[in-house]
């Protein structure tokens, strides 16, 4: 008999049977499993070697005999062919059952071990937040037209630069996900992004230098603002210093591997009014934390920088556009114009690349301490020059701190 419409309606379950299967006569192995409970089911059913295989294709109410034969006939092929549609269909359902929110909470699990604090929070917010809408998807099934939609979304409600970060954090998850063998694709591939961002290039004079100097409040902030034009370190750095990374009488500020950006270890020779600023934090309080709340480094960066903004504006001097990492790209440059060699400002910056990039970098294991300190205290000096100020607390700086000293 050919499973056909109208064959359906005739076939009956033999009496004393609590199911049945009806082959279909022009097609081997295509049939129909029929129950007592009356449901009706399509099956195909074939060998892999000497086993036997049977995979159900759809109920008779969903699915009509022609689709059904074709379904068949194309699990047939695939098993002639080698494959097997059985396991075929059981990767699928696992495919389909694993979903992108399921990922992310694995992926999430992992970054917070290697990210670094802030670093983290961003990428909990983006993939969290910004890409909730694909924690339903199966990760197998978000596909680039989907991505490149909700980046324009994000675009429009929150800013092409925001939209340009949660592309990188959610190309970061999935190139993950690839390696863990979770999915197969990167959908974040060739999609755009919102904006083309350029590096900044952003190098402050000296007008506007000596401006936010006496702009500084004299606050943990201001103390943060004057160590980053002396030090030229990251703010996360200056503003987590801790009082046991300070090491007095060698005018040392040493950062272990997990406080830096590149997860290497760092020694910053602090000169005289740079070391006087720390001294003077220390004295002020027992915090292990000098600029921050006990163990916790110092936040609130945006309404800091505000009140040193309307500070300047009060005091008759607006500067444009300039960010707290332009003091950071500023001492470099003004070390460069000094005459300091391109490998020791790195040396200074913690930086691996240029110079100590490659090999050069895994073979080159000199500090050059003594050229940092030099170069540090040729800065220093011009700055202080440039701001019109003599070095503060020079006095404090050259007596012994005392164990416990603060308020």
């Amino acid at each position: 008999m050919r499973l056909t419409k109208s064959n359906l309606a005739k076939l009956e379950l033999p009496a004393g049977r609590a199911e049945a299967i009806i082959f279909d006569e022009s097609l081997k192995g295509f049939g129909v499993r029929i129950r007592a409970g009356g449901k009706r089911t399509w099956i195909v059913q074939y060998r892999v070697g000497t086993k036997q295989r049977r995979i159900t294709l759809g109920s008779v109410e969903a699915v009509d005999p022609d689709r059904a034969r074709q379904a068949a006939k194309d699990a047939l092929a695939r098993a002639q062919l080698g494959s097997d549609p059985q396991i075929e269909k059981a990767e699928a359902r696992a495919r389909a059952s694993l979903t992108t929110g399921m990922v992310v909470k694995r992926y999430l699990d992992v970054a917070a071990q290697r990210q670094r604090e802030r670093s983290f929070k961003a990428t909990m917010r983006y993939l969290n937040q910004l890409w909730a809408s694909l924690h339903e998807i199966p990760i197998s099934r978000v596909h680039r037209a989907t991505v490149a939609g909700r980046l324009t979304e994000i675009a429009r409600d929150h800013g092409p630069v925001t939209a340009n970060r949660a592309r990188q954090s959610l190309s970061t998850f999935f190139g993950w996900a690839m390696r863990e063998g979770l999915t197969e694709t990167n959908p974040v591939s060739a999609t755009n992004q919102a904006v083309e961002e350029k590096s900044r290039e952003r190098v402050l004079s000296d007008d506007e230098l000596a401006a936010i100097w006496r702009a500084c409040p004299d606050d943990n902030f201001g103390a943060i603002v004057r160590l980053l034009m002396m030090t030229g370190q990251r703010r996360e750095e200056v503003g987590g210093l801790r009082r046991s990374e300070i090491d007095w009488e060698k005018a040392l500020w040493s950062l272990p591997p997990h406080r830096t950006k590149n997860g290497l270890a760092h020694e910053v020779p602090l000169s005289a009014p740079a070391l006087a600023i720390v001294t003077a934090s220390m004295a002020a309080s027992n915090r292990m934390v000098l600029f921050g709340y006990e163990e916790r480094p110092f936040t609130g960066w945006s309404s800091a920088k505000a009140a040193l903004e309307k500070r300047l504006k009060e005091a008759g001097t607006s500067i444009a556009d300039w960010r707290l990492h332009d003091l950071r790209r500023t001492a470099a440059t003004r070390m460069a114009d000094m005459g300091t060699l391109p490998h020791v400002i790195e040396a200074v910056l913690n930086h691996v690349s240029g110079h100590k990039a490659g090999v050069a970098g895994v073979y080159n294991r000199a500090t050059y301490a003594r050229e940092k300190r030099e170069a540090l205290d040729r800065w220093t000096e011009y700055l202080l020059g440039v701001v019109g100020d003599e070095c503060p607390g020079e006095e404090q700086a050259a007596m012994p701190l005392q164990a416990g000293a603060g308020g």
